[in-house]
């Protein structure tokens, strides 16, 4: 008997030919159809020999900027992970510990004491001393500088370097986040005579040093030989910019790149693991998609509009059918398995009857065309962040809202939201949400953007002052609690719309092994990978 394909339910979505703007959602939604048939009747072609000292790793989006006084975007963080060092780092479990510093003490709750490595130098073989991280620090806090971290850190009174190996701390007030803020992905440490230009030539301490960058083309790091810790075994990665999912998907199909990591639509990745050459590893992921909204829009400031988008949104539905059960739904900024999760919150389950009759006693009856009001929702251009604006566009629908969708390249969508130049966006929290310090970052009336990212300017005077205890309560069960009462208030305001914290998928070649991914999403698991210790005797060739 012929053999039956796989139908993908999401596919059978109908939406009216009538619109224009619902013709190019209908085009996305077929997307991963086409993509499907299109890698099936794909040929046979033979694999590029697998060289275990060398990866290409494809992503989605440029790395907006590589200088970590600067980097916000998930791309330039990822990378800059792995350029750079910071005064401590995280493991898995998310425990602190040292990265650049031997170790700390706090003589107070306002001065932090870090000892630094010994023998620790720069990739153009400068010493990194105490004087390099107090002058990455003294920039970032410059109001000059437009540093768009000097928020997290204006907790800092003032930063001496007694000596080469010793860097001190002076708080002006506690701060239970603050050594959070000092990983290298937030805070990488720079020379402190970096040149004007150095976000095109980074130069870190990190385990890969920085070769090269063409936009919309690859970025090039090569392997430390003399990182303080071990040495990576890789020796070059090159991450090519590919950002079309299906071509990356015939990439890795074909053999001409090794990895990918949470960019290919969930319903590809069955279809490549067929594949002999490759094979899948995953785990549940920390990051959050949400939905932002801009309080500064007459329209999306009337709580009753924000409630009636919360249940029109089918969030089980998008990550049944659209993500294929590659996430968990989100009731709030913080994951499930975080100490400080508060699980009794007002819930938001799909209900359109209840949204439409939310819009009708708040005065938004349906007008002859059956629309109540329009919506402009800008995404990425990432495939995946596409079809999820197209099957919101059609949920919402169905209570009478109007959405246009606006794709934008990531730097684009970036800008446009911290200049609150949107009325929603979907957008991403890329390790971010790992702390309870996010609260005031995303939603205190005191963040908003250039000192934090509050870019919807939300207000909210309990909120504010909830966060401000957060910050500086020392006590992690008294912290939690406050905590609790944020989740609470934050689940009926709604400033965002959660929806759901993404596994951690990567389709790569089978030689790699199971590749211990971060639940962040971090690149940090390409420090110990060692694709010799892994590799097969077998060659594998589709």
């Amino acid at each position: 008997m012929p053999r039956r394909s796989k139908v993908f339910p999401f596919v059978t979505v109908a939406i009216p030919p009538s619109s224009s703007a619902n013709s190019a959602s209908l085009r996305y939604l077929f997307l991963p159809l086409v993509s499907l048939i299109f890698l099936s009747l794909a040929g046979c072609s033979r694999a590029t020999k697998f060289d275990p000292s060398s990866l290409t790793f494809l992503i989605e989006a440029n790395p907006v900027n590589l200088d970590p006084r600067f980097a916000t975007d998930g791309q330039s963080q990822r990378l800059d992970g792995l350029i750079f060092s910071g005064l401590l780092a995280r493991d898995a479990q998310m425990n602190l510990h040292g990265d650049l510093a031997e170790s700390w003490q706090t003589p107070d709750p306002v001065t932090y004491v870090f000892h630094l490595k010994s023998g620790v130098h720069f990739h153009d073989g400068r010493a990194l001393t105490a004087t390099d991280v107090k002058a990455t620090f003294d920039f970032i806090l410059n109001p000059a500088s437009k540093s768009p971290k000097r928020g997290g850190f204006r907790q800092i009174a003032k930063i001496e370097a007694p000596d080469p190996l010793t860097v001190v701390f002076h708080l002006k007030e506690p701060y239970a986040s603050f050594l959070w803020n000092l990983i290298p992905s937030a805070a990488g440490i720079v020379p402190a005579n970096a040149a004007a230009d150095f976000s095109r030539h980074p130069i870190g301490s990190g385990p890969f040093r920085f070769v090269s960058q063409s936009q919309d083309d690859e970025v090039v790091l090569a392997r430390n030989p003399d990182y303080f810790a071990a040495a990576p075994a890789i020796q070059f990665i090159r991450f090519r910019i590919v950002p079309d999912a299906v071509v990356r998907a015939l990439e890795l199909r074909k053999g001409s790149a090794d990895l990918e990591m949470s960019s290919l639509s969930a319903d590809l990745i069955p279809v490549l693991v067929r594949r002999p050459l490759l094979t899948v590893s995953e785990r549940p992921g920390t990051n959050l998609a949400y939905l932002g909204i801009n309080f500064q829009d007459p329209l999306l400031a009337k709580h009753e509009v924000r409630e009636a988008l919360a249940f029109a949104t089918d969030r089980e539905a998008l990550v049944k059918f659209l993500l294929h059960g590659q996430a968990r739904v989100a009731n709030g900024i913080l994951p499930p398995n975080h100490w400080a999760y508060e699980p009794n919150v007002t819930q938001y389950s799909a209900d359109t009857s209840r949204a439409e009759t939310i819009l009708e006693a708040a005065g938004y009856p349906r007008a002859a065309n059956g629309i109540r009001f329009h919506l402009t929702l800008k995404t990425s251009t990432e495939e995946q962040a596409r079809l999820i604006g197209a099957a919101l566009q059609e949920q919402w629908r169905k209570a009478g809202i109007d959405l246009e969708l606006r794709p934008l390249e990531l730097a684009t969508l970036l800008s446009d939201s911290i200049r609150g130049n949107f009325q929603l966006t979907f957008l991403r929290w890329v390790g971010a949400n790992n702390d309870p310090d996010v609260f005031e970052f995303v939603f205190s009336s005191k963040r908003f953007p250039p000192d934090g990212a509050n870019r919807g300017h939300y207000r909210n005077l309990r909120i504010d002052a909830l966060t401000d205890q957060i910050r500086v309560e020392m006590d992690r069960e008294k912290r939690k609690a406050l905590c609790s009462e944020v989740q609470k208030i934050l689940a009926d305001d709604i400033p965002y719309i959660p929806m759901w914290f993404t596994d951690v998928v990567s389709v790569h070649r089978r030689e790699l092994g199971d590749l211990q991914l971060s639940p962040t999403g971090d690149y940090d698991f390409l420090i110990s990978l060692n694709p010799s210790s892994t590799q097969s005797a077998n060659s594998h060739e589709p």
